[in-house]
């Protein structure tokens, strides 16, 4: 009588924490699905924006981001600068480097980085960052782009600081609760930057752009 019970009382409580995971189930696709979507949303565009910066940053450590092999002066006879112009096949060359470590970091993001604590979508007041975790899967990338953008500001009398960014745009697709959702990331960072000292010509050159300081 008393192993019956136990068997009784197992499959009561086995029953149970079945239909609590299945209305947790049902309440986490139906109520909880948008906040669980924006969350995973919001994690990977932090990782993202972590790992785009890290990338750059290292480049940087590298030497492998160099002002004076990015950008070169034109002089007059009296030295004086008549025009900067861009290195385009190093800019070429960075943007892939770059891209490709990019790249290969995000898709390489799995639940431990970017999955979802239940705790944080069902009693965030409470349980934030605790229980169970929601796995969040980026599973394509696309559209990744990088572009290099000039800023002039004055640095004193007669010296200009040029500063240049890196501008990087993503189109991430995850998978959040068997559902895909596609999304931009974008990041800049400062690379390099330099005082000029006199005066800075009218336009800045580059094959196939035109910038006005």
């Amino acid at each position: 009588m008393v192993r019956r019970r136990r068997r009784r009382f197992r499959r009561i409580f086995i029953l149970l924490l079945l239909l609590l995971g299945g209305l947790a189930a049902f309440l986490i696709q139906t109520r909880f699905n948008p906040i669980v979507r924006e969350l995973g949303i919001t994690q990977v565009k932090n990782q993202t924006s972590d790992l785009i910066n890290d990338a750059i940053a290292e480049q940087i450590a590298r030497d492998n981001i160099q002002y004076d092999r990015i950008i070169y002066f034109e002089k007059d006879l009296q030295g004086r600068i008549t025009a900067l112009k861009t290195n385009m096949s190093e800019v070429n060359r960075l943007k892939t480097d770059i891209l490709n470590i990019i790249n290969d970091e995000i898709m390489a993001l799995d639940t431990h980085d970017i999955g979802i604590p239940l705790g944080s979508v069902v009693f965030p007041e409470v349980f934030s960052g605790k229980g169970p975790v929601l796995p969040v899967r980026v599973i394509s990338i696309s559209n990744s782009d990088a572009q290099f953008v000039s800023h002039f500001s004055q640095a004193g009398i007669n010296q200009t600081l040029q500063q240049l960014t890196m501008e990087v745009s993503v189109d991430v697709t995850i998978l959040v609760l068997s559902e895909t959702v596609t999304f931009n990331v974008m990041s800049q960072v400062v690379v390099a930057e330099t005082i000029i000292v006199g005066e800075v010509p009218d336009t800045f050159l580059s094959a196939g752009d035109f910038f006005t300081p």
